[in-house]
């Protein structure tokens, strides 16, 4: 009788630190995010070079560039810019009813795992998603992947705008498995029309969910 050979785990002993670096480098630069660049710095050296040479790409400019104007850009890239949004949700969804529901979902399962966001965070930002993925990785991984798509057009649109955030993009995308099948026409689809455009604000996301700490620092 023929063995089928064992299938490979989703997630390897590396994932978690990667993750974590990654999710330091795409918070908002406030007051400590200088600690946070010099500890990321020290995690890449230890990832694989696919994952790690982009990380020091970002902390080389970061470490060369002035707090201040690293803030400015970050709130001109990611606050100032629909493609550029680092919101997982709203690359599937856009401002919908759908959208709404989603970011519940993502709160329940962040629920499940004993974390709770602090009221002013959303759950799809990718620093948060990447820092729950770092300390549940199986879950974590789950929630990457589902949202490749976004993931690649996000990728896309920072390197195209010549961003320096592109390259932890670059990271988090190697990180991942490679884009085939119906990850690769969902991005050709979502570059060409674009999310969903109905405009219902996110009331669903309002809806009362009961979520046991601790809480979680967010992507500010």
């Amino acid at each position: 009788m023929k063995r089928k050979p064992p299938r490979a785990a989703r997630t390897q002993p590396w994932h978690p630190h990667a993750w974590q670096a990654q999710s330091l480098l795409l918070a908002y630069p406030d007051e400590q995010f200088v600690q946070r660049l010099a500890l990321a710095r020290r995690v890449a050296a230890t990832l694989p070079d696919p994952i790690a040479r982009p990380l020091l790409r970002f902390t080389t400019h970061a470490e060369q560039t002035a707090p201040a104007d690293l803030a400015t850009a970050y709130v001109a890239t990611f606050d100032h810019r629909k493609r550029c949004c680092p919101y997982l949700t709203y690359y599937a969804h856009g401002d919908t009813r759908k959208r709404g529901l989603a970011l519940l979902r993502l709160k329940q399962t962040y629920a499940a795992a004993g974390w709770r966001l602090g009221d002013d965070e959303l759950p799809d930002h990718l620093a948060v998603v990447l820092e729950f993925a770092a300390t549940d990785p199986e879950a974590g991984h789950g929630l990457l992947t589902g949202h490749r798509a976004g993931l690649e057009l996000l990728r896309l649109a920072l390197t195209d705008d010549g961003s320096p955030w592109a390259h932890v993009l670059d990271s988090v995308s190697a990180a991942l498995p490679a884009l085939a099948g119906d990850d690769r026409e969902a991005v050709l689809r979502l570059a060409a029309q674009g999310p969903p455009e109905e405009q219902v604000g996110l009331d669903p996301y309002a809806s009362p969910v009961f979520l046991p700490d601790p809480v979680v620092g967010g992507p500010r």
